[in-house]
């Protein structure tokens, strides 16, 4: 498929009434985990195109290039809106949490397995650690909470145990910028994965920003401010990936071509007939909005679309899926590791005056009071456990027990073992 070959629908005809953007919302108690998983990617694909044209606009003074970076966007904004609204009323936001947490893992393990680029493979294996151990802080929090167990949410398609704990993730700030492609060299599935990657983080942190302060107790508010600061680190560790040398109409293609093959791959990959429409609209709004791009780039700056995107027609589908094997095997390998300036290494072989245990020292002390490992600490008090979901015994030994938060593993030298990270 190579959407600069089809024949694009007039913007105009994208904009619909009210009744119309308000969709029809899926039965939590029937609804496939990954429907929910891709409602979440492209509302967050969205809201990174509609804020990329905000910013656009913020920098240039060309007043027709703003107007029509205005068309698009606001339909660009009846696409998110619409997304958003399929979940329905009676989910609770800590239950809708498991979801983005699950995509979190699904979708980085995925774009890691097909990604070409070592360095860029390492950034998402990196991360995908972190986001796995959130969903089994939150998946506590909402046995303790709500009394549901957060493995009927999953579908029983992605594990909930412990990873590099959670209270590892703070790094010093200047340890979490990596270094950029080039886009006009990278493969084509590098410059997509790092923009998908951009954007779901991106949601991932708004959401939790956001929703912190409706927490329903104190604990639960504690909890999404954490993670919401490692979601932070995050969003600068994928986003630093990006080619910052691209010009603005350049960015603006790719945009256009990100949610047109997203959009695509949802609808290729999609359970739930009535979703899969609403992505195949989208997906032909996209196509419009593409080769309005098309057209911005020619007039401003002169230059055809291959110039930025030699060869248009899609990879293969993504499909978000099961991946317990890929994520055991990364959690084996990679656990000790953090990272240091643009790079990994393992905690053992920092120097004791490194940034990273400064920055420990700052942020986790006292441990008792860091809300990550507090509801690890509140679950085992009342069940005498902590809750979980794996099919087999954790890869980490040190990981292995339930009646014990671990609080060592991947912030202190010798806690674990690890080997390195694998390439493709």
């Amino acid at each position: 498929m190579n959407p600069f070959n089809e024949k694009p629908m007039p913007i105009i005809n994208s904009f619909q009434n009210w009744k119309c953007q308000y969709p029809r919302q899926y039965n939590p108690r029937e609804v496939d985990p990954y429907t929910k998983c891709r409602i979440i990617l492209m509302n967050g694909t969205e809201f990174e195109a509609n804020w990329f044209s905000h910013q656009f606009q913020r920098h240039t003074d060309n007043m027709d290039l703003r107007r029509e970076l205005a068309l698009v966007r606001m339909v660009e904004k009846e696409q998110q809106l619409k997304g958003s609204m399929l979940k329905p009323i009676s989910e609770t936001a800590l239950q809708h949490t498991i979801g983005y947490e699950q995509l979190a893992v699904d979708l980085t393990a995925e774009l890691a397995k097909r990604e070409p680029d070592c360095y860029v493979k390492k950034a998402f294996d990196f991360a995908l650690l972190e986001d796995f151990d959130h969903l089994y802080r939150y998946a506590n929090q909402l046995e303790m909470e709500e009394g549901i167990i957060a493995e009927r949410l999953v579908g029983r398609y992605t594990e909930i145990m412990p990873a590099r704990p959670t209270l590892a993730h703070h790094r010093f700030p200047t340890d979490n910028v990596r270094r950029n492609i080039n886009a006009k060299t990278a493969d084509k599935q590098t410059v997509l994965s790092t923009m998908i990657i951009t954007a779901a983080e991106q949601q991932t942190m708004n959401y939790y920003m956001n929703i912190a302060t409706f927490g329903t107790n104190d604990l639960s508010r504690k909890l999404y401010q954490e993670i919401a600061q490692v979601e932070e680190e995050h969003v600068t560790h994928y986003g630093s990936l990006m080619d910052p040398n691209a010009t603005w109409l350049e960015m603006l293609l790719w945009h256009e071509y990100v949610e047109c093959y997203l959009y695509w791959s949802c609808y290729k990959t999609e359970t739930n007939s009535y979703v899969r429409k609403l992505w195949e609209a989208n997906y032909n709004m996209e196509v419009a909005h593409l080769h309005k791009a098309v057209e911005l780039l020619n007039k401003y700056e002169g230059k055809e679309w291959q110039q930025v995107i030699p060869d248009g027609e899609f990879p293969a589908p993504l499909k978000i899926g099961e991946n317990i094997d890929y994520v055991r095997g990364i959690l084996h390998d990679t656990v000790q590791f953090t990272t240091i300036k643009e790079d990994y290494e393992k905690v053992e072989d920092l120097s004791p005056n490194s940034e990273f245990f400064k920055w420990q020292e700052i942020r986790n002390n006292p441990i008792q009071q860091v809300p990550s490992h507090c509801v690890i600490g509140a679950h085992i008090r009342r069940y005498r456990k902590d809750y979980r979901f794996q099919v087999a015994p954790n890869p980490i030994k040190e990981l292995r027990p339930r009646t014990c938060d671990n609080t060592a593993v991947g912030r202190v030298p010798g806690a674990a073992e690890s080997s390195d990270f694998i390439c493709n």
